[in-house]
């Protein structure tokens, strides 16, 4: 006896929305992040900062944008493991820039 069928039919949707939100959020981390940077003057340092965090998040728009596009297919392919390290590496690069530019 099995049970019904498993319908992913908003499962793939849901996901979608999570990545864009996390895309969201990392865009209002690096304009903060470049603002408090710049705030003060536009030391070599501050500017190199956030060149750096405009990368990460260049990455991470890449990522998400590759993954919302999967997402988009009848049945989504697994995310593949190279796409999550860099996701990852993205993420903890932008939490370090701007831990960096506090101090």
């Amino acid at each position: 006896m099995s049970g019904p069928e498993r319908d992913p039919g908003l499962q793939p949707e849901r996901t979608r929305l999570a990545w864009r939100r996390t895309t969201l959020s990392s865009t209002v981390v690096a304009v903060l992040a470049g603002r408090q940077a710049l705030h003060g003057g536009a030391t070599p340092a501050a500017v190199i900062a956030v060149a750096l965090s405009v990368l990460a998040w260049l990455g991470f728009l890449r990522v998400a944008h590759l993954r919302v596009m999967a997402m988009g297919a009848a049945r989504p392919e697994m995310m593949s493991p190279r796409s999550a390290l860099m996701s990852a590496a993205c993420t903890v690069a932008l939490a370090v820039f701007a831990a960096a530019m506090l101090f």
